[in-house]
């Protein structure tokens, strides 16, 4: 035996129809199915019997007395508004001019005579989902209307929330060209910009779900993590796992942040890049011309959890010159008097004819000022160029403590094993350790990007064996940092030791720092007789170091790197 279905929820329905015979034959078939029936003997009766008792559907001939069904059918949906109340015409018509009258008339479906009782139970239960989903629909816009007027009513609290909290950080920097119209103010627009110690340039673009205070209060925690780890030397996945954690603990499920966040390294001469959710960004390059889009690969921040989360960034090759373009969707979704979106299309047509990158901001104002009028939409885009390193001048770092003590004769040893290398950056650990030492704040940023090159060197070429050779093109530099996430990946064994030791002199002090690693080392004499080529792509870190640091050796064969800074007491 078959379960029995369960019944459908008794709906209230009118028949209108001039032979009493059908009345009866149809409210007999009706009632059986479980309904309530309204009867009318013709259009009047009909549209008088819709306006005291709101039936739920109608079934409705044609051809009546008095007042046609057509007629009827215009003033029963008039009377209805924005609920749908369907009408199912009964007809004895066949012709396809008369058919197709029924429908223009405000009919949703027709059912021919004679009736079939098997088809008229599955129109009605076909058009009771209809009724259903239409209320669905217009509660849900109900909602969403209710929602905007709540948000825009928020907008002088995130006003003040966003003046106070998301600053501009270093959106000054010559290299740094930026437009965000008056109308991103509260939508949700983000723009942050930093240096990091050892001089590169973080830049996140973020665009939140929602406008006013819930877009103020996202940007507020997003903004804070963003600049103290700048500061403080994490990289993208730290700072990014951070900021996802973050967000996806205080914000409701039904708000997130699309971001692209970019590390401009202005020494080793690449961007690094991740995009949650926001439109195609572009890599111009000068020298050939060409547009590398930056897509989006991973979901928004705040949407997945910790462990879920995924960090992975990519890496390109930058030349001096060369620019990173960033957009909201407020470029692409612009829409003219007709409802046309601005587009991908139209952007790329704008980046077609540009023959002056300086210029290109704007001629994306110009297009879009053509395109839509006045603005009226929300826009964000900004454009980063790479700069000679000597160009930029990051703020110098500013301390709270006096620096009349700190420690100054200690030293002080770490392993760095397999599980940790994986999922640990331990340099901004080791910084703000060596930043106790107040000689040593005055060279920060040159010891920070040493101690970044000694330990990428002992990670990527020690530990994971990449040839840094790889790197010597563009298509090379995409597969060495493939390889890297997948060696990484794959780690099991392995390390990465960081001795430091501060040694007290009449004038002040010095450091010494050796870093070692498990790999097969390199041949040291070789890699020091190399020339310093600037257009290489690959090879800079151990010229860096030399450059940067009072003294620098290798043994081992090269596996142990030692180098050492001094500075002076103050008088």
């Amino acid at each position: 035996m078959t379960a029995m279905q369960p019944s459908l929820e008794s709906l209230t329905i009118l028949i209108a129809e001039d032979s009493a015979a059908d009345r009866m034959l149809l409210s007999t078939i009706v009632r059986r199915q479980g309904h309530d029936v309204l009867t009318a003997a013709n259009g009047a009766e009909a549209v008088e019997a819709f306006r005291e008792q709101r039936p739920h559907l109608v079934l409705m001939d044609a051809m009546m007395p008095v007042m046609d069904g057509f007629e009827a059918a215009r003033q029963i949906k008039a009377l209805a508004g924005e609920t749908l109340v369907p009408i199912i015409f009964l007809t004895s018509l066949t012709e396809s001019e008369a058919l197709a009258r029924c429908l223009e008339a405000g009919g949703d479906d027709f059912l021919a005579k004679p009736y079939n009782q098997v088809i008229l139970a599955a129109k009605i239960k076909a058009m009771d989902r209809l009724r259903r989903l239409q209320a669905t629909v217009l509660q849900q816009r109900d909602l969403i209307a209710k929602h905007h007027d709540y948000l825009l009513n928020e907008q002088r609290v995130a006003k003040a929330v966003f003046d106070k909290v998301a600053h501009s950080g270093c959106l000054s920097a010559p290299n740094i060209r930026y437009l965000q119209s008056p109308y991103a103010l509260f939508n949700g627009d983000l723009l942050l910009a930093a240096f990091t110690p050892a001089g590169d340039m973080h830049v996140l673009l973020g665009d939140f779900t929602g406008h006013g205070l819930p877009a103020a209060v996202g940007a507020m925690p997003l903004a804070e993590v963003f600049y103290g780890m700048t500061a403080k030397g994490y990289g993208l996945a730290e700072t990014l796992r951070e900021m996802n954690a973050k967000l996806k603990r205080i914000l409701p499920v039904d708000m997130f942040c699309c971001a692209t966040l970019l590390c401009l390294s202005f020494q080793r001469r690449s961007v690094e890049v991740w995009n949650g959710g926001m439109p195609d960004g572009y890599l111009h390059s000068i020298a050939s011309g060409e547009r590398t889009p930056l897509p989006a690969r991973h979901l928004p921040l705040g949407v997945l959890s910790p462990q879920t989360f995924n960090d992975r960034t990519e890496v390109f090759p930058m030349a001096v010159g060369d620019r990173v373009f960033l957009l909201s969707d407020g470029v692409i979704d612009t829409c003219d008097a007709n409802e046309q979106l601005f587009g991908v299309e139209r952007l790329q047509r704008v980046f077609a004819v540009n023959r002056q990158p300086g210029a290109l901001f704007e001629e994306i104002e110009q297009a879009l000022r053509d395109f839509r009028g006045e603005a009226r939409d929300d826009v964000s885009m900004v454009e980063v160029s790479l700069l000679e390193a000597a160009q930029l001048t990051p703020p110098a770092p500013v301390y709270s403590d006096s620096g009349q003590s700190c420690p100054l004769d200690w030293s002080v040893s770490f392993e760095f094993r397999a599980a940790t290398l994986k999922r640990f950056n331990p340099l901004p650990y080791l910084l703000q350790l060596l930043l106790e030492v107040h000689g040593l704040r005055a060279q920060s940023g040159a010891l920070y990007s040493v101690l970044a090159e000694l330990y990428s060197n002992a990670l990527e070429h020690g530990v994971l064996g990449l040839d840094s050779g790889l790197k010597r093109d563009a298509s090379g530099f995409a597969r060495y940092y493939q390889a890297r996430n997948e060696r990484l990946e794959a780690l099991h064994d392995g390390y990465v030791r960081v001795h430091l030791q501060v040694v007290p002199t009449g004038k002040g002090g010095s450091l010494i720092v050796r870093v070692e690693d498990s790999g097969k080392g390199f041949d040291v004499a070789r890699v020091m007789e190399r020339p310093v080529d600037g257009s290489r792509l690959s090879g800079r870190g151990v010229s860096l170091i030399r450059q940067l640091s009072r003294s620098a050796s290798w043994s081992d064969d090269g596996r142990s790197a030692s180098v050492e800074f001094f500075w002076e007491a103050l008088a």
